[in-house]
């Protein structure tokens, strides 16, 4: 037993993930009320991290999630397929008119002084109507009698609507009982919570999805906001500073004894397109803090999910702590000098940054 956790050394999935696929609408530099054009991106903070860990480090990933078989789901299939992630869909029928829809998440990247802008159409979406019993999970996670080693969700999926945090729970149960690990991104969103139930309705059904987690990823605030922990009363120094993320660990552990590893990233935004980065991890009592970096930032979102699933895949292959820690930091790193939000990068890249590489050109 290694991390204080008994990771399953095979399985016919590495990491399977429960979440909404969106399709995010980016007009780069351009403000939205100037926008003539969009790239488009497939997202979804859980999909995320089973793209990079299939596309960048070569694991098998699945995603369980909702579908709408319209052009926009085609789309949105065709980039699941892609990036090399096994689906577990379940399938809507679109209308014609109003849905039910894929989401819509429109974010420009902002310049300089100017911060990016993120909002949302998830009106009728789909991913929200997902409710206990639409996944078989005996099934899922059986994959062939294979098995599947790591399964994670996160807040945002949890947010969606009152029935999602249900799907989470039964999820992660059913994992549990097969012997996975099981991990959550708690992402607190304040928008989403707002629409239906608040922060109150958020503390309750993010500790009952907590209660069944090894692994949790979330800053100062997503520990306070999505678990209520109380922050310490003297702030940190720096945003790089860790001592007031350990501070919080052990009131974590102390309300989730079963909780093993809590993980962030540490992010000082000086503009827009230049942060200094680092990244930190508690693993079974031992705490570890990567090294910092400054990054020239071309799209920030997705870094957070960058981070974590190089991290995973540092615990999934056995490597030391530290190792794990930089892996995430330096795969995150390296995410926000992609378009998109998954990543463009490779393995060898990422281990080579890890131990301190340069932007040197490579011949």
């Amino acid at each position: 037993m290694k991390y204080g956790l008994n990771i399953r050394q095979e399985g016919a999935l590495d990491f399977l993930a429960l979440g909404a696929l969106v399709h995010r609408l980016d007009p780069g530099i351009i403000p939205f009320r100037k926008a003539t054009q969009c790239q488009i991106h497939v997202s979804g903070g859980e999909f995320n991290c089973a793209a990079n860990l299939a596309d960048c480090f070569d694991l098998q990933t699945g995603i369980a999630t909702a579908m709408v078989d319209y052009p926009i789901g085609d789309l949105i299939a065709e980039r699941v397929r892609a990036m090399g992630v096994k689906p577990f869909y379940k399938r809507f029928t679109h209308n014609g008119v109003n849905g039910p829809n894929m989401a819509t998440v429109y974010s420009d990247r902002g310049q300089g002084v100017r911060a990016p802008v993120v909002f949302y159409n998830r009106s009728n979406e789909a991913a929200a109507q997902l409710k206990p019993g639409d996944f078989d999970w005996h099934a899922i996670f059986a994959v062939g009698a294979g098995g599947v080693r790591w399964f994670h969700s996160g807040g945002i999926f949890a947010a969606l609507s009152e029935t999602t945090g249900e799907v989470i729970i039964e999820g992660m149960k059913a994992a549990k009982a097969a012997g996975a690990i099981t991990s959550f991104d708690l992402n607190y969103r304040a928008k989403l919570w707002n629409i239906w139930g608040g922060h109150e309705r958020a503390l309750s059904v993010v500790k009952r999805i907590v209660e069944n987690v090894d692994v949790i990823v979330g800053n100062e605030e997503d520990l306070q906001m999505g678990l209520g922990i109380p922050g310490p009363e003297a702030a940190a120094k720096s945003k790089l500073d860790p001592s007031t993320f350990f501070g919080m660990i052990d009131q974590v552990v102390q309300k989730y004894p079963q909780v093993k590893i809590v993980a962030t990233t540490l992010r000082e935004v000086h503009s827009t397109n230049r942060h200094s980065w680092g990244a930190v991890a508690w693993i079974d009592g031992q705490t570890y803090v990567s090294p910092t970096c400054e990054l020239d930032i071309h799209d920030r979102v997705g870094g957070g999910d960058g981070y974590a699933s190089g991290f995973f895949y540092g615990l999934l292959m056995g490597e030391e702590p530290q190792e794990a820690v930089n892996l995430g930091w330096a795969h995150g790193a390296l995410l926000t000098t992609f378009p998109g939000d998954t990543t463009m990068a490779t393995a060898d890249q990422v281990r080579a940054f890890a131990k301190g590489g340069s932007a040197r050109i490579q011949r």
